[in-house]
């Protein structure tokens, strides 16, 4: 059919109007649709609400962002309208998505759509609440149908007796894929064990892999498989009347990398932001540390004043999570700097563009990552910074039907790293995390499943450490027992590590107290302790307490060892020792 003769504008939605489908919508439930701004279907929704509501399994893998949330929701109520009014404990449907966020998302979208059902209670079910608040308010008021994470679920059905599934009617498997993923195997064989067989399945996810394959046939009865997949132009096909080839990802999505040295990455990526201000922007890491780490240096860079810098990862208490992306759903222009907690399912209005700082350890994660922006028909861009040796990723990612094209590094961007290492050196907390990011980066860089791509013996440390603003390298066996190259790293002269001070005025004087506390522990370990054949009440609490000294003092020397270190590595570099010397000073000279 012709696009321009369509009464429907938006090229990511059908001719087909939620009032169109047959089996046919109920009133109450057009009607919220209508006031949610909904009026045609998505081709997933089109494809599926008719399935599901004839009562047929489904199993669907369409592009992320493509509307999959209705597709389950509409047909789930309009199942549980035709039953029975339930009682209060009886519980009718199950909605599983892999994440806290996910499942409030869920929960929220589903509100307006179960208010058109009587005396019906539904309940969001995660981790990061009070498991006994929710089992009190469960025995109390009942509930009909739940919305949650696997781990609180399972938590749930354990502790809760009087919850009645024998007439359960729908399961729905939200993003099944990373379901398997985080490791929630056992928790879901345990919950679908307990549910009839006899009910409606759905499996959703943007990547049908061969573990939701097998889950597939444990737990739906002959599903029919819907497949949707946006469409795009091929970019190797220089024939006129271009071709068009099935893409992972949303046809309005400007899909980009730049390839640039690490120690240049974030010089780029602070121009980039620059040049993008009024721009609505994620930013993913590899690691929590990462994103606690740039979310503290980023808003001191001078260029960033002004900026709205939000941080979102996964070790964050539950209350922050949920107050980070509240703040970031509300801003028209504003940065999210986050984990791939963020990557699935989250559907935040008005992402204009995703950065990809650090590429997903799992390459399925790149599509949902991008899939935050371009949603239903809108514009987007993505970009994803890759190392020189990881040139590969490209032909990987298009082979997967994911093709990018290559955006050049800004020779104008200004050099931010001399600004960095300077924030570090007047606060002892962003040298502290600097390292502990830099540390976190380099082992999950070790267990990236494209290891022959992203190979970590292969990573150059030296101009890793510049990028990330180290004053120094820090010892870590992977840097100390490999030979990974420390080329191009400057250290910082005439500094003492010890000396550098928090600026947090209490985190600093609660410091000096640890240091005399430590001290003292070494003096005690150091007088000759007398022996007791009697050991009293005072000797037991005396070995409880020089236990905790000496760990209190393995921590100085372990900061003695790195300052001594970087005072051997300043000789090197002068010329006062040679490296043989240096080897046989800094013991690595016993691992050749």
């Amino acid at each position: 059919m012709d696009t321009t003769e369509s009464p429907n504008p938006n090229r990511a939605l059908t001719n087909t109007r939620f009032s169109d489908l047959k089996p046919s919508i109920s009133e109450p439930v057009l009607e919220a649709l209508t006031n949610s701004g909904f009026d045609y279907c998505t081709p997933v929704q089109a494809a599926t609400i008719p399935l599901l509501c004839s009562y047929k399994d489904v199993a669907v893998d369409a592009a992320t962002g493509s509307g999959k949330t209705l597709a389950f929701v509409v047909p789930l109520v309009e199942i549980l309208r035709r039953s029975s009014s339930p009682k209060p404990h009886q519980v009718m449907g199950i909605i599983i998505s892999p994440t806290r966020e996910l499942s409030s998302q869920i929960y929220n979208v589903a509100q307006p759509f179960i208010a058109t059902l009587s005396n019906f209670k539904s309940m969001l079910l995660v981790g990061g609440m009070d498991v006994k608040a929710d089992v009190k308010m469960i025995e109390e008021e009942g509930a009909n149908l739940l919305i949650g994470t696997p781990g609180r679920l399972f938590d749930i059905m354990d502790r809760v007796d009087v919850l009645d599934f024998r007439n359960l009617e729908v399961l729905i498997l939200d993003e099944a894929d990373r379901l398997l993923d985080m490791g929630f195997q056992k928790q879901l064989n345990s919950i679908i064990s307990r549910l009839p067989k006899l009910r409606r399945t759905g499996l959703f996810s943007a990547t049908q892999t061969e573990a939701v394959e097998e889950l597939s046939k444990a737990g739906l009865r002959n599903p029919v498989k819907v497949e949707v997949r946006a469409e795009t132009k091929s970019l190797n096909n220089s024939v006129s009347g271009q071709q068009l080839a099935p893409s992972k990802t949303p046809s309005g999505l400007l899909l980009e990398y730049l390839e640039c040295e690490a120690d240049k990455k974030p010089s780029q990526l602070v121009d980039l932001l620059v040049k993008n201000k009024s721009k609505k922007i994620i930013i993913y890491f590899m690691t929590c540390a990462c994103v606690d780490y740039w979310g503290v240096v980023l808003p001191r860079l001078t260029v960033l004043n002004g900026f709205s810098l939000i941080s979102l990862h996964g070790k964050m208490k539950q209350t922050a999570r949920e107050k980070a992306l509240t703040s970031f759903t509300s801003l028209t222009s504003g940065i999210l700097l986050c984990t791939d907690v963020a990557a699935r399912g989250l559907d935040i209005p008005g992402v204009d563009c995703i950065v990809q700082y650090d590429p997903p350890q799992d390459p399925n994660v790149f599509v949902h990552r991008v899939g935050r922006t371009a949603r239903l028909g809108r514009q987007g861009s993505s970009i994803v910074f890759l190392l020189p040796k990881e040139e590969a990723y490209v032909e990987f990612l298009r082979i997967r039907r994911v093709p990018l094209l290559e955006r050049k590094c800004a020779d104008d961007a200004p050099d931010v790293v001399p600004q960095i290492r300077s924030a570090a050196k007047k606060d002892r907390d962003v040298m502290e995390k600097g390292l502990r990011a830099f540390v976190s980066y380099i082992r999950a860089y070790k267990e990236h499943h494209c290891s022959y791509i992203f190979r970590w013996k292969e990573l150059e440390v030296g101009k890793l450490g510049m990028g990330y603003g180290l004053l120094q390298l820090p010892s870590m066996p992977e840097v100390k027992h490999h030979s990974l190259s420390t080329k191009d790293f400057t250290p910082v002269d005439d500094l003492n590590l010890e000396e550098i001070k928090y600026k947090d005025k209490s985190r600093q004087k609660q410091r000096r107290k640890n240091l005399q506390a430590k001290k003292e522990a070494r003096q005690q370990e150091s007088k000759p302790q007398k022996v007791s054949k009697t050991p009293s009440a005072a000797a037991t609490a005396m070995r409880k307490k020089t236990a905790k000294q000496r760990r209190a003092a393995q921590t100085v020397e372990d900061e003695e060892e790195l300052a001594r270190e970087y005072r051997l590595l300043k000789k090197l570099k002068k010329g006062t020792i040679d490296e043989s010397e240096f080897e046989k000073l800094t013991g690595t000279d016993e691992l050749l």
